[in-house]
């Protein structure tokens, strides 16, 4: 699936070597090649040289998977590891991926074993933990599926497929009747176009090209669709034509179907120079947008994120799924099958059967149950992605480039042939004694040993949902809040009782309880900055040792920045700030998803040093310190 790693994995920028001086002639015009994506040429520059540098090896390492030479991949790396600075964790966790591909399964275990102990806060490592016992029983085919190769697939890149109506429309790099037919730098196939196709059976047929309005001069795909088709997002390559030697970054486009026809191409407001945004999926009304992107902010790698239209229709903020979806990889390719709530994705950054698995969870809002590796034989040792179900979740189509196909990435149809288990939603409405509804509440949810399994706030409707695994036993309590001059009053609902997945309702007598105040200090951060600093550390850790003492205790995170720089570039920051703090603690305390936090950019200011715009602060440096901050909420304790 190479020209899906062009926009959303190889998009991360390569910046070029402050040492350059120091690299051969043909190491530097390698460089140059890999800058602008032409692997083929970046190889035969690398291996002219008799020796590279570290930066140079990863870059032909890199190359070769990206044009699929796995087994010199596999060389290049373990070239790179023997290097004196070519062992960074992140070569671990890219050789592991390498030799899974590749079937060597043992090897790739001992690499991320290493790769755990040189980064072991790091989520894929953390998966690694959970899930490298169950890489065996993954592999076997326990008849859950039936696959189908399609007829239509050609030696082209054919990939992508989304639900049109009662046909299938998809990218693919077979040539259209175009008089000039530009290639791609990676591939040196032309670039992909949408097309559509009827369905018959489990085939696909009489495949034509979408609308050639939509289809432009470089990639253009794949695409999701409104239930009734008339209002489409699909992707697009965001080509800066005054630097053609720069990136291509790729963006997501609208167009909706009036009087007989497509519209003119509108570009979603977060496509940008610097990131992409790409891999759009719309919900059934086209209200809400699920989508993959690298700005800043995430984890790392490429996030899935969701982003909703107001009433006017016009697209809010970006939520990103969070920490249960997304990892320091690359999570791409997001599906909803709203109708039974699950959400479909592919990643590399879990520790799945190859390069990008396939996996799937229940979803209810932002909240997320397990999250399942489909296994054999929808994923293999290869890329697997792109899957897309039916409402009744009886079959589906997703691509892969795996041995056996028609060459480069390919479709296939699925039948699932057994029923897949997402678990089961504890579901209900916080009510005092008197059958009222308690809005804003928080709602502990614990399993049989008393461990916090999950917390949620409720709304005015005072409704909770959580998706928990099926036939477990469950503990909940609810949990009143109000905030009067500086002391927390706390209204219990309990004692806690035994529920049992799927139903239940909270309906118990309030027991009023007064509480010491609990408060911690602010932490604060440098200039355009989001590391945690030294004296922010000392304060840390006294949350960590007060969260460790009390496991109920739950605390939401506010970060800050001064008012210097627009309001987008802060609220990254500030975005950034709350992860790092979030993230520190997590690492260290019982129960991590007990704290959580959001960045406010530059609003809430504890001062008078307002500036934007035109406006100038005139305030000392000491003052703007002040608004470089994260504070602390106590939910409960």
């Amino acid at each position: 699936m190479k020209k899906i790693f062009i926009s959303l994995i190889a998009f991360v920028i390569i910046c070029i070597n402050l040492n350059a001086q120091e690299k051969s002639k043909k190491e530097q015009n390698g460089d140059k090649y890999f800058f602008v994506y032409s692997y083929v040429k970046a190889i035969d520059s690398y291996t002219q040289v008799k020796h590279l540098k570290a930066d140079g090896q990863r870059k032909l390492a890199i190359c070769y998977h990206k044009t699929g030479k796995n087994a010199e991949s596999e060389d290049a790396y373990a070239t790179l590891l023997n290097m004196p600075d070519g062992n960074s964790p992140d070569d671990y966790f890219n050789y592991a991926m390498i030799l899974k591909m590749n079937g060597k399964y043992d090897d790739a275990l001992k690499s991320m074993e290493t790769f755990k102990k040189l980064k072991p806060d790091d989520l894929r490592a953390r998966n690694f933990i959970v899930n490298k016992d169950k890489l065996e029983d993954l592999s076997i085919d326990k008849g859950k599926y039936n696959i189908v190769h399609l007829d239509i697939n050609t030696d082209a890149e054919d990939f992508g497929t989304s639900f049109y109506k009662n046909k299938i429309v998809f990218a693919s790099t077979k040539t259209s009747a175009k008089y000039f037919i530009s290639k791609y730098n990676w591939t040196g196939k032309p670039y992909w176009d949408m097309y559509v196709a009827d369905i018959d059976k489990k085939q696909l047929t009489s495949p034509v090209i979408f609308d050639k309005k939509l289809n432009g001069k470089l990639n253009d795909g794949p695409a999701s669709f409104s239930n009734d088709g008339n209002f489409m997002a699909f992707n697009r390559n965001n080509y800066d034509t005054k630097r053609r030697n720069m990136f291509v970054r790729l963006q997501i486009c609208f167009s909706s179907f009036k009087d007989g026809k497509w519209s003119e191409p509108e570009p979603f407001y977060l496509n940008s120079n610097d990131y992409s945004v790409g891999h759009p999926c719309l919900t059934a009304d086209g209200k809400t947008m699920y989508f993959v992107s690298d700005m800043p902010g995430g984890f790392g790698g490429t996030d899935i994120y969701r982003i909703t239209k107001d009433d006017k229709g016009v697209w809010g903020k970006p939520e990103n799924l969070g920490e249960k979806i997304n990892t320091e990889g690359d999570e791409m390719f997001p599906y909803i099958e709203e109708k039974n709530g699950i959400l479909f994705f592919s990643s590399n950054g879990r520790y799945g059967l190859g390069g990008l698995d396939i996996y799937f969870c229940a979803i209810s809002g932002l909240r997320f149950g397990r999250v399942y590796n489909a296994g054999a034989p929808l994923n293999s040792k290869d890329d697997d992605f792109a899957v897309i179900v039916n409402d009744s979740v009886t079959h589906g189509y997703f691509s892969s480039n795996r041995t056996g196909g028609s060459g480069g990435d390919d479709m296939y149809y699925f039948d699932f042939l057994k029923t897949i288990d997402v678990g089961k939603k504890i579901t209900g409405i916080v009510k005092d004694k008197n059958d009222v509804p308690i809005p804003n509440s928080y709602v502990i949810l614990y399993d049989d040993k008393n461990n916090i399994v999950d917390t949620t706030a409720t709304q005015q409707d005072a409704a909770f949902t959580f998706l928990v695994d099926a036939d477990k036993n469950f503990k909940l309590m609810g949990i009143k809040k109000t905030y009067n001059e500086g002391y927390t009053n706390t209204n219990t609902f309990g004692p806690a009782f035994i529920v049992k997945a799927d139903v239940v309702l909270l309906q118990n007598e309030i027991v009023a309880l007064s509480l010491p105040p609990l408060a911690f200090n602010n932490i604060y951060f440098d200039l355009d900055k989001y590391n945690i600093r030294p004296d922010a550390i000392i304060e840390l850790s006294k949350m960590v040792s007060e969260m460790n003492k009390n496991p109920a205790m739950i605390v939401k995170v506010s970060a800050y920045t001064d008012c210097r720089e627009s309001k987008k570039y802060n609220q990254i920051l500030s975005d950034k700030r709350a992860l790092a703090t979030v993230m520190f603690i997590r690492n260290r305390i019982t129960n991590p998803q007990r704290i959580y936090g959001e960045g406010y950019s530059k609003t809430n200011l504890v001062n008078a040093c307002a500036c934007d715009g035109a406006v100038v602060s005139n305030c000392p440096e000491s003052d703007h310190q002040k608004n470089r901050r994260t504070e602390f909420v106590i939910i409960s304790n």
